[in-house]
């Protein structure tokens, strides 16, 4: 008999196609994202599952699916899966990296673009029937070209966003827990610098950096008042990151010029607040979302669970169980 499998949202047919000759698979193709009570009964019986962020992978779920072996994320971030509480279990957690890197980096400079030079509020004004001819004075933006980007993490996605950077002919600096080898830095052109210095240096912040404890609100009130007026802050990584609250007074008093973000704190419930806003590019989470990557990630999810429940090793193991 087959080990049985829930895959929790909806993903590509051959992705299914792929996981049956395995599994005995059930699928939510219907893609209702499943409340925590609905989620655990639904991985009732199973060995394995292919999740996502929406789904929360917990100690209280793990003790109501005792025959639960391997939980994949399609998503190189896990801030949903209880680590600890799998390795507990003796539950496998796996991510997909690699493969979204280059897709992540170039939506990153995607919101870089559209904020620096105002591209959503230009269109709505266009769209609005407001505009009644060319002024020398309309929607100014920030030049990229020749600017100072800061890159908060310099890890996979940082190093993409940093190479992308030279053809803006761009001074690169970098902050990280650790100093990147001079390898690195030279291929990016990327300069190490303190928090401080890349606040109060840099006219484009980016952020990529995991969500974990140690970067909770890693921008803050006190971070974006470092910040120079003119600058602009560009958030791709996780929710949570950045302050929300403070972000939002930020760019309503004039601290920072503006923002660019697809992530949020307690997304999808979006803080209304952003909406009153005309200084910011927002997008659903959707940096990864090319077809070919996205289909990449889904296709990696799925061979994690394979390895994992035929030979135990998953390429992409994240716990030690």
């Amino acid at each position: 008999m087959k080990p049985k499998v829930l895959v929790t949202r909806e993903v590509f047919e051959d992705v299914l196609q792929c996981l049956s000759q395995y599994f005995e698979v059930t699928s939510n193709q219907s893609d209702v994202v499943m409340d925590p009570e609905t989620l655990a009964a639904k991985l009732s019986g199973k060995q394995g599952a292919i999740i996502t962020l929406s789904d929360r992978i917990d100690a209280a779920l793990l003790a109501r699916c005792p025959n639960l072996k391997a939980v994949c994320n399609i998503a190189v971030g896990y801030n949903n899966i209880d680590l600890a509480a799998c390795t507990k279990a003796g539950v496998m957690a796996t991510n997909t990296p690699g493969v979204l890197d280059d897709t992540t980096g170039d939506f990153t400079w995607t919101l870089i673009l559209a904020t620096a030079r105002r591209l959503t509020e230009a269109e709505a004004y266009l769209r609005a029937g407001k505009w009644d001819g060319w002024k020398l004075k309309q929607f100014l933006g920030l030049d990229v070209h020749h600017a100072t980007l800061g890159i908060f993490g310099l890890g996979r996605i940082g190093q993409v966003v940093a190479r992308r950077a030279i053809g803006f002919e761009m001074r690169v600096i970098y902050h990280d827990v650790r100093q990147a080898v001079p390898e690195v830095e030279q291929a990016c052109r990327a300069s190490f610098a303190t928090k401080e210095e890349l606040l109060s240096q840099a006219d484009i912040v980016t952020i990529h950096v995991p969500y974990s404890p140690a970067t909770h609100h890693l921008i803050g009130k006190s971070e974006l008042g470092r910040m120079k007026p003119t600058a602009i802050l560009i958030n791709a990584s996780r929710g949570g990151v950045v302050d929300d609250a403070a972000l939002i007074e930020a760019l309503r008093s004039g601290t920072i010029a503006g923002a660019g973000l697809d992530v949020f704190e307690n997304e999808p419930k979006l803080n209304p607040q952003f909406l009153e806003l005309k200084n910011v590019v927002m997008a659903p989470h959707i940096a990864s979302s090319s077809l070919a990557t996205r289909h990449k990630m889904a296709m990696l999810a799925a061979e994690n669970l394979v390895a994992a429940l035929t030979t135990g090793k998953p390429p992409n193991l994240l716990n030690p169980v």
